[in-house]
């Protein structure tokens, strides 16, 4: 890999995508599924254990060192929960490795010898004491690669106490088994990274395997598996509380209506009398305003308005009579013109009444004449003959 190569690399991971000021150089968004979220959090096994003996080789998945750069900006004004699933991702990889381990147990003892249990638990002590040295004399040469030596040395004066120990160790597995089977090599399988280890090995050979990439990625990769059950643990914790805490405010407010709506309808009057006090109180205090406000006119306009009160007062006499002598002769006006509208329509009616008589009303009022005279004419007679009657 080139330099430039690396220094772009470099811009990559600590500015992101749009380093350049270029927002489509990246299509492809951190968020996508397609991106791979433990390299998102650096604890892609991929990524861990590349160049060992168990090199996974290349990730399914997009790695980018830009896009974890977008993610680190972004993550920290919202919350996506890429946790999830890297943990996900890791325990399955972490179960794999455990039943291979497993595998290789039952592989060593069925091709090695039986041995009792007091004999195990002695070997099995030596074992313990083997990787305590050697994780001891990896951190020795971390810390000397550092450049601080006083540590350095404090770990070697444990690494020394380590060593009497297992010597000691050693002596009790011998005198416990014959020495034809004490000369074999006695192998073990390492539980964090699924390697063989040997009864006999020497320092150099524990240390490298104990300060080796390969053991040391596998811790890693246990240690934040670890690291992300607990975070993933805390956050669903505090979003179930925050679910509970939504709810439980929703069924106060829910409490809250019903108790008002009953309270209302089991007291209208109430309810109503109160809406009617308080408003009653607001026009109150509005009036009593006003009423200032307009005092307070009066106080001010007094003065002023004295002279030209009377002036005022005179020419509204005079204009009240003319008014008044106006309103008489509009009145006689009125008067009269309605009396002419009454005479008009009196006669008006007349003549319709005379125009819609029928012929035989007609005919019974000639009858009813015709009648009448002769009745008259014959009251004549009657009245002639009474007389002279009389006279003879």
């Amino acid at each position: 890999m080139s330099a430039q190569a690396q220094m772009r690399a470099m811009l990559d991971q600590l500015m992101g995508t749009s380093r350049d000021g270029d927002t489509t150089r990246q299509r492809i968004k951190f968020s996508d599924d397609r991106v791979c979220k433990s390299h998102l959090l650096n604890c892609c096994p991929h990524d861990v254990l590349s160049g060992t003996r168990m090199d996974l080789g290349e990730c399914l998945k997009v790695h980018d060192l830009a896009l974890r750069a977008d993610y680190e900006i972004a993550s920290k004004e919202q919350d996506f929960f890429f946790e999830l699933d890297a943990m996900d991702h890791l325990q399955s990889f972490i179960a794999d490795c455990d039943r291979r381990t497993e595998v290789s147990k039952k592989r060593l003892a069925e091709t090695q010898e039986e041995i009792s249990a007091e004999v195990a638990a002695k070997a099995e002590r030596v074992h313990e004491l083997n990787e305590e040295i050697g994780k001891l004399l990896a951190k020795v040469e971390q810390l000397g690669a550092e450049g601080n030596v006083e540590e350095s040395q404090k770990v070697m004066d444990e690494v020394e106490k380590a060593r009497a120990k297992k010597r000691e160790a050693e002596e009790v597995y011998r005198n416990s088994m014959p020495a034809s089977s004490f000369q074999q090599q006695k192998l073990r399988v390492c539980e964090v990274c699924s390697a063989y280890l040997g009864l006999h090995d020497n320092d150099r050979r524990l240390a490298d395997h104990f300060g080796g990439k390969l053991h040391l990625g596998f811790i890693e990769i246990r240690e934040k598996l670890e690291e992300l059950k607990r975070v993933v643990a805390e956050k669903q914790e505090k979003r179930n509380q925050e679910r509970l805490k939504r709810r439980e405010e929703r069924e106060r407010e829910e409490r809250e209506k019903l108790r008002r709506s009953r309270s209302h309808s089991k007291n209208p009057k109430r309810s109503r009398s109160r809406e009617h006090r308080r408003h009653r109180s607001r026009s109150m205090s509005r009036e009593r305003k006003r009423r200032t406000r307009s005092k307070s006119r009066e106080k001010r306009h007094r003065h002023r308005s004295r002279s030209s009160s009377r002036s005022r007062s005179r020419s509204h006499q005079r204009s009240r009579h003319s008014s008044r002598d106006r309103s008489r002769e509009r009145s006689k006006r009125r008067s009269s013109k309605e009396r002419f509208r009454d005479q008009d329509l009196a006669s008006r009616d007349r003549d319709r009444s005379s125009r819609d008589r029928s012929p035989r009303d007609r005919d019974r009022k000639d009858k009813k004449r015709s009648y009448e005279s002769a009745n008259g004419k014959s009251e004549d007679r009657r009245s002639s003959e009474e007389r002279e009657a009389g006279e003879i």
